[in-house]
C-alpha cells in the first residue's frame, strides 16, 4: 500500500480498546505464557543515552481467550522510521506474510514512552495503510513504536522498533540568498534611500550581524532589522561616505554563512577646468580643457560640447559623450562670433555648471574673387543605339505578351516594329509604346500564327539601329491530314479551305519519312475569293494543315492538287 495516515501523539495513558477490533489478544495462561508475553509485548531495548534499562512495557489487560493463530495475521514486516522532525515521526512497514483465515481489517500503531510500561494506541481504530505519521510530539521525547495487523478475530503479534525514537531540534545550516540585482555593485545617488532585503535560511533562527568595510555600522545612519526569514539594512538618505562593502554574517551553533554587497553612492560631477580656445581658421575652431576635479564618485561617461553665436545667444550641442579633452568644431558660419562651453557627464547626468570660453571665435569673411569662364556648349546629338536588346520569348496562346528593349539617341528617334521583316504599324493586334527610351510591343492574345521574328528599328537623322528576337507561341490547333494514299509531288498546288470565312490564317506543314515535327510552309497567302489558301508544292511530301486561331478551330480541308 502507498497510502499514508496522520495521527496525533496520545497525551495520556492507554486508551480503553476493549471495543476496538484492533485490540491486542490477552496473554495465554499456559506454560508458554512467558514466550507469548515476549511476542506480543516485547520489552523495548535499552536506549544508548540511558544508564539504566527502562521497565518493560506490559501487555494490555486480557479480556478474552486468545484466538487461534491461524485466525489472526502474522506480524507486519520491515517496520522502519522514514522521517523524524522536531514535532513528528513517520514510520512505514510491509504487509504480513499471513493474513489469517478471516482476512485483514487494518493495522494498529502503538506508542510506549521511555520509562513507561504501557503501550498507548496512536490510532483509535485500525487503518488500511502501511505508512503513518505521528504529529504534535514534544522536543526531547523518547519512545518506542510497534504495529500489529488486526483481523475480526483480534490483533496478531506486533512488530517492534529495535531502537527508541528521539524527538530533538533539527539544525539547518544557515544559508544566505542574495538577490540577483545585489550580486553586482548596487548604485544609488546621493540623497536616495538604501533598502537591502536579504533572505536567509536556517533552523533554529540564526544570529545576523552587519559590518561596513570590516567595521561596525553607524547606528545613527544605518538601521538593521532581522526577521525570521530575512535581514533588512536601511539608510534613509545615502551619502558618498556610505559607499563600500557591506558584509552580512549568519551564525548558528558554530556554523556561519557570509554574503558581501558592494554599494556605490554617486552624484553629478564637477565642471571641466581650464577651457581655452586654441585656434580659429576658416570655418573651424579648436578647443582644449582639463578633466574635472570631482567625478561624482564614479567614472565619467564623456563630455558634452555646445556652441552659441553672439547674435542669438542660443546654445546648440555639437558633441555628446565625447571622451578626449581636445576637439575641433567645424561648419561655423562665416561672419558670426561663437562662444563654447563644456559639461562633464556621468551616470547621474551632466554637471550642474559648465566651463565656458572667455574669448570669442570670430569667423572672418574671405575676399571674394570672381573667376569667369566661358560657356562651352556641348553637342548631345547621338545616333540610335540599343542599350537593352530584345530577348527571345515564349508565350501561351490567348494570353497577351510584351516585348521590351531600350534605345538611346538624340534627337528622339522614330520607332518601327516589324514581324518577319513586315511592318506591323497600324495593326490593331499590336500596340507599340515608347517612353524615356523604353520601347514596348504588346501582342494581344497571341496565337501560334503570331510566332516569328520581331524587329525593333530606331531611326533619326544621324543613323539607325535595330534589334530582333524570336517569339514562339506554343499551341496546338486541330489539324487534318491528307486522306490516305494522297501525296503531293513537286510542282503541284496545295489548296486549303475553311468552312468559316473569318478564319485569319491556315498553317501547313510537310513531312517526309524521317521528319517527326514537320516543316512549316511559308508564303501561304489567303486568296481574295474566299477562305482558301493555295501554295505550290516545292518537294514531294505528306501535308497537314490547321488553323492556329483559338479558341474555336473551324473545320478545315485539303483539296486535291490543282
Amino acid at each position: 500500500m502507498t497510502e499514508e495516515a496522520t495521527s496525533e501523539a496520545p497525551t495520556c495513558g492507554p486508551e480503553d480498546t476493549g471495543s476496538e477490533p484492533a485490540q491486542a489478544p490477552p496473554a495465554e495462561p499456559s506454560r508458554d505464557g512467558a514466550a507469548s508475553e515476549s511476542t506480543r509485548s516485547p520489552t523495548p531495548p535499552e536506549p544508548a543515552s540511558q544508564a539504566t534499562a527502562p521497565t518493560a512495557p506490559a501487555a494490555p489487560a486480557a479480556t478474552k481467550a486468545a484466538p487461534p493463530s491461524e485466525d489472526v495475521p502474522s506480524a507486519p514486516l520491515l517496520l522502519a522510521v522514514e522521517d523524524v522532525s522536531d514535532s513528528s515521526v513517520t514510520v512505514s512497514w510491509e504487509p504480513p506474510e499471513s493474513l489469517g483465515r478471516l482476512g485483514l481489517q487494518g493495522y494498529v500503531l502503538e506508542l510506549c514512552r521511555e520509562g513507561a510500561s504501557e503501550w498507548v494506541p496512536v490510532n483509535a481504530r485500525p487503518v488500511m495503510v502501511t505508512q503513518q505519521t505521528v504529529r504534535n510530539l514534544a522536543l526531547g521525547d523518547k519512545f518506542f513504536l510497534r504495529v500489529a495487523a488486526v483481523s475480526s478475530a483480534g490483533a496478531g503479534p506486533p512488530a517492534v522498533l529495535k531502537q527508541p525514537v528521539h524527538i530533538q531540534q533539527i539544525i539547518e545550516p544557515p544559508k544566505i540568498r542574495v538577490p540577483r540585482h545585489l550580486r553586482q555593485t548596487y548604485i544609488r545617488q546621493v540623497g536616495e534611500t538604501v533598502n537591502l532585503q536579504i533572505p536567509f535560511q536556517g533552523s533554529p533562527k540564526p544570529q545576523a550581524s552587519w559590518t561596513h568595510d570590516g567595521h561596525a555600522l553607524d547606528a545613527q545612519r544605518v538601521n538593521v532589522r532581522t526577521g525570521d526569514q530575512d535581514s533588512i539594512l536601511f539608510i534613509r538618505s545615502a551619502q558618498r561616505s556610505d559607499s563600500g562593502c557591506y558584509e552580512l554574517t549568519m551564525r548558528l551553533e558554530g556554523l556561519e554563512a557570509k554574503a558581501a554587497i558592494d554599494i556605490l553612492v554617486i552624484e553629478k560631477p564637477g565642471p571641466p577646468s581650464s577651457i581655452r580656445l586654441l585656434d580659429v581658421w576658416g570655418c573651424n575652431a579648436a578647443l582644449e580643457w582639463m578633466p574635472p576635479q570631482d567625478t561624482g564618485n564614479t567614472e565619467l561617461l564623456g563630455y558634452t560640447v555646445q556652441k552659441a553665436d553672439r547674435k542669438t545667444g542660443q546654445w546648440f550641442t555639437v558633441l555628446e559623450r565625447y571622451h578626449p579633452t581636445t576637439c575641433t568644431i567645424s561648419d561655423l558660419i562665416v561672419g558670426n562670433a561663437y562662444s563654447f562651453r563644456v559639461f562633464s557627464e556621468n551616470q547621474c547626468g551632466l554637471s550642474a555648471t559648465a566651463a565656458t570660453t572667455k574669448e570669442l571665435a570670430r569667423i572672418q569673411k574671405a575676399d571674394i574673387v570672381a573667376k569667369t569662364k566661358g560657356f562651352v556648349e556641348r553637342d548631345f546629338s547621338e545616333a540610335p543605339s540599343f542599350t537593352q536588346p530584345l530577348a527571345d520569348h515564349t508565350s501561351t496562346p490567348g494570353y497577351s505578351t510584351q516585348l521590351f528593349c531600350s534605345v538611346r539617341a538624340s534627337p528622339k528617334p522614330k520607332i518601327i516594329w516589324m514581324k518577319n521583316n513586315m511592318d506591323i504599324q497600324g495593326d490593331p493586334k499590336y500596340r507599340a509604346l515608347s517612353e524615356q527610351g523604353v520601347c514596348t510591343l504588346e501582342i494581344r492574345k497571341p496565337s501560334p500564327f503570331d510566332s516569328g521574328v520581331y524587329t525593333c528599328k530606331a531611326i533619326n537623322v544621324l543613323g539607325e539601329a535595330s534589334v530582333d528576337c524570336r517569339l514562339e507561341v506554343k499551341g496546338k490547333g486541330k489539324k487534318k491530314v491528307l486522306p490516305q494514299g494522297w501525296s503531293l509531288n513537286r510542282g503541284h498546288l496545295l489548296s486549303c479551305w475553311a468552312r468559316r470565312a473569318w478564319v485569319p490564317a491556315i498553317e501547313a506543314r510537310q513531312w517526309d519519312s524521317k521528319d517527326r515535327e514537320g516543316q512549316l510552309a511559308e508564303g501561304f497567302p489567303k486568296r481574295e475569293d474566299g477562305p482558301t489558301w493555295v501554295k505550290e508544292v516545292a518537294e514531294s511530301a505528306t501535308w497537314a494543315a490547321w488553323s492556329p486561331s483559338p479558341p474555336m478551330t473551324p473545320s478545315l480541308g485539303l483539296g486535291p492538287p490543282l
